[in-house]
């Protein structure tokens, strides 16, 4: 035995038992996999070994002490994707794909979130190869120098391939057709196992790669007829009501409606937006069932869908895979039909998310990043630009558009890991297990406190009575890693299905000229925001291929997709393929109107994924009018608009630093000292 042990084949046994153990503890300790039965938990411990053995079983071709060596960089290599997965999974409760690997721009801003999920237990991970370096260093003195027979790596590896084909046809028997239906990556990981997810991910990547050569105008003519047929007609009352006005698009980060009302410490956390809701409603109508749809690309799936009426990718985000597309989007849509300007406010460098290419595909007119604000420390924290001098250095901006204008605010402050200066927070953090859901409550106060500045504003620039105005939530802020916190704060035990729930985000939209309506009860989505401000405008939203249906339509549809394939409608919901009354929380037995509405979500999901895959758009003419979109004719730099330098004092003559303006402005140039 001890010679064995010193051997080769007893080194990669070793290393084999490791990653084996590992991979099984990480599955059960840091991914919530819903495990369901014994079978499922018996494919958990049996789904790492055939990637093991194939993985590891490479390195044996190798000659001498090399083996060793591979043995090592491979298992290393097996552990960091593995805790990648740990560390992403903490936060976005999903795992990374090829697309996400791809967005190494962003990686540089991620830096404080990727630090507020480590933990010093997750040293632990590493342990195994630190034994494994001091294991081979004594033992591999006495290893043969000539290769091994070849017979016995392509045995290795053809059992782990063995073990993978019992593994595939197990989960099969307990989830039939489970690599072509589900959408949710959480399955194929507990069926298949992180490594086996990653080769099916890179199998999926390299097949939607080749539809966009194979595409052609019969796939679009598909879409067109479905989106046809979902097509939802106007509110007589309401269509056109808003031509011409301004419309101020306001991004609430991470922003769960549950905060709406919500009392900390005997105070509410959001006061102003609970006023909008509560005591506005003469101006505003506040959706209350209206649900985020994104994905991976959080943010800038949120930026698609309601700006496109497309969903985002199922992998990945489409702002960075997708972001040389032809999109028929809602600022092209709203200069070419009524003339209007569109703009981005964002604090945060312009190539994040590949802002500053895709913006260009969208005819997005400015996009006004960090080289317009001042981003001096004090102003600075987590992802950019803190929200309050954000809005407030915005103004000299808003206010030199030409009108009217389509202006896109995105807030910052209220991001994972939500951090806060101790001088901007104005009420205490909660009390639960976890620091992050804790510090939530502060970031979501401080981002109300800067919408309240920012309506002040507004009301004094002569911009709010006569603008459309409306504010979303863009995606959850906390993920379902954080159940236990969130009982803690809720009082009761948080389930799946509660905690779908919870993906409600705030819409709320007030129409100049038009009467509140207060709070409905409208089950809506994200991709129902580009019809609804189309019609609204009096553009019939028919010419173009929208999912989604006007909010305000008696025809609108209440079926809300998540990306993950789980839906929710007023009546009913399936949350992780099991179906729930929505009005009582009962679980439901499958019938054939639930597994209908499953289908068309699937349907849905996938004929958008389509147009985006293929970019089918380029073979579609919305009306005789259209002009496709020239990217090359638009530019991001810091020159794009000039700023009148009394609208500049006008907003900031209280700024701190406002004794060097008159060094630091020059005309045509709006960069100043506060931007």
């Amino acid at each position: 035995m001890k010679n064995y042990i010193s051997s080769r084949m007893g080194f990669f046994t070793i290393a084999a038992i490791f990653i084996w153990l590992k991979s099984y503890i990480v599955y059960l300790i840091e991914f919530n996999l819903d495990i369901q039965n014994l079978l499922q938990h018996f494919l958990l411990i049996l789904n790492p070994i055939s990637s093991t053995l194939i993985f590891l079983g490479i390195a044996l071709f190798g000659r001498g002490r090399r083996v060793g060596g591979y043995i090592i960089i491979i298992h290393s290599l097996m552990t960091l994707l593995l805790y990648a997965n740990v560390v992403f999974y903490r936060f976005n409760s999903d795992f990374i794909t090829l697309p996400v690997l791809t967005q190494t721009s962003n990686f540089g801003s991620l830096g404080s979130s990727i630090i507020s999920l480590m933990t010093w237990t997750d040293i632990f991970y590493l342990l195994d190869i630190v034994i494994l370096i001091i294991l081979f260093r004594k033992s591999s003195q006495i290893w043969s120098l000539e290769r091994m027979n070849l017979k016995r790596p392509v045995m290795i590896i053809l059992a782990g391939i063995v073990v993978f084909a019992i593994n595939l046809g197990l989960a099969e028997a307990d989830r039939p057709q489970l690599l072509k239906r589900t959408f949710d990556r959480n399955y194929i990981v507990k069926y298949l196992g992180a490594y086996n997810f990653t080769i099916y991910d890179a199998i999926q990547n390299l097949k939607t790669s080749t539809e966009r050569v194979l595409a052609d105008s019969n796939d679009i003519t598909i879409v067109q007829n479905y989106t046809d047929n979902k097509y939802a007609a106007p509110n007589e009352e309401l269509f056109g009501v808003a031509k011409g006005k301004n419309i101020i698009k306001i991004h609430l980060e991470s922003f769960h409606s549950f905060l709406i009302n919500f009392e900390l410490h005997g105070e509410e956390v959001t006061p102003f937006i609970n006023s909008l809701v509560n005591e506005h409603g003469d101006e505003f109508t506040y959706f209350e069932n209206f649900f985020h749809q994104t994905e991976q690309g959080k943010t800038a799936d949120a930026e698609l869908i309601t700006d496109n009426s497309l969903y985002g990718l199922p992998q990945g985000s489409a702002f960075v895979t997708k972001g040389k597309n032809t999109y028929q989007a809602l600022p092209a849509i709203l200069k070419q039909e009524q003339g209007y300007t569109s703009a981005v406010f964002h604090g945060d460098s312009k190539s994040f998310w590949n802002r500053d290419e895709i913006y260009k595909q969208f005819g997005i007119d400015y996009f006004f990043d960090e080289a317009y604000y001042d981003m001096s420390d004090e102003q600075v924290i987590g992802y950019g630009l803190k929200d309050k001098p954000f809005f407030k250095e915005s103004m000299p901006l808003l206010e030199s558009l030409e009108e009217p204008f389509y202006a896109h605010m995105i807030t910052l402050t209220h991001h994972h890991p939500y951090l806060i200066d101790e001088e901007d927070a104005t009420i205490e953090p909660a009390e639960t297990s976890s620091r992050s859901v804790n510090r939530y409550f502060q970031t979501a106060r401080y981002l109300d406190e800067a919408l309240e500045q920012f309506f002040d504003d507004l009301k004094e620039a002569g911009l709010y009575e006569d603008s459309l105005i409306f504010i979303y939530g863009d995606h959850y802020g906390i993920s379902d890693n954080h159940l236990e916190a969130l009982s803690e704060i809720f009082g009761e035990e948080m389930t799946s299905y509660k905690y779908a729930q919870l993906q409600r985000v705030p819409f709320l939209i007030k129409i100049p000229g038009v009467e509140g309506q207060g709070t409905i009860d409208e089950f809506t989505g994200q991709i129902d925001v580009m019809p609804t401000i189309l019609h609204l405008l009096g553009i019939d939203a028919q010419d173009y291929i929208l999912f989604g249906t006007d909010m305000f339509s008696e025809g609108h549809d209440d079926l809300i997709a998540f990306r993950n394939g789980d839906f929710i409608t007023e009546d009913y919901a399936m949350i992780k393929d099991v179906f729930y009354d929505n009005r009582t929380g009962e679980e439901l037995e499958s019938n054939e109107e639930l597994k209908e509405l499953k289908r068309k979500v699937e349907h849905e999901l996938s004929l958008s994924d389509k147009v985006l895959h293929g970019d089918l758009l380029r073979f579609y003419t919305p009306n005789k009018n259209w002009e496709p979109v020239d990217p090359s004719e638009f530019f991001y730099d810091d020159k794009q608009i000039d700023v009148d330098p009394a609208l500049i004092d006008k907003w900031l003559e209280n700024d701190e630093d406002n004794e060097t303006e008159d060094e630091l402005f020059d005309v045509g140039d709006v960069r100043h000292n506060s931007f």
